[in-house]
């Protein structure tokens, strides 16, 4: 039987939660109160696992934190673990490279992974990435820099970019 951490930290977003496998690596996270409604979207087995509530993940904790009051590469210090093959792992992979602040369309982040002619597939990565804000899918745009989606809506999407280009704008 599968078990994971599962905890829930206050954020400017609202409620963030995170499910931390036995190897410390996250599993699936996202802006909700209710951390088994990420099990939903899990591989079998995890999608089964029991939930151990967790009030205090330390470092994932602080990293969090740290982010959201501007120090932006905190959350690389997190390993995070997906379930997916080839072209969505480095499109994954590529997406914890591209700096806070910046932005990349999805024909660019294409071209990041491996396959500059697979946009469709860099956009159906960003919909499949279950760590958003770990993995930061946020900072994928469209060609024409309109933001285009993102699971917990535009004005999250919106909020994480200005959110970085303001630490930026700080120094």
């Amino acid at each position: 039987m599968n078990a994971m951490d599962a905890t829930t930290l206050p954020t400017p977003l609202g409620p963030f939660s995170m499910l931390v496998d036995d190897d410390g690596a996250v599993r699936a996270a996202g802006f909700t109160v209710t951390p088994d409604s990420l099990l939903d979207e899990l591989p079998l087995p995890w999608r089964t696992a029991t939930l151990r509530a967790c009030h205090d993940l330390g470092a994932y904790r602080d990293a969090v934190r740290a982010y959201f009051v501007g120090d932006h590469q905190a959350l690389q210090a997190i390993p995070v673990l997906q379930t997916g093959k080839g072209f969505r792992m480095r499109a994954w992979q590529a997406m914890r490279r591209i700096p806070p602040g910046a932005t990349v369309s999805y024909a660019q982040l294409a071209a990041m992974a491996g396959n500059p002619r697979a946009a469709r597939a860099a956009g159906a990565a960003c919909a499949a990435n279950l760590v958003p804000l770990l993995v930061p899918c946020h900072r994928i745009i469209a060609s024409d820099g309109g933001l285009n989606h993102y699971y917990y809506g535009l004005s999250h999407k919106r909020w994480l970019l200005e959110h970085e280009k303001a630490a930026l704008a700080r120094g």
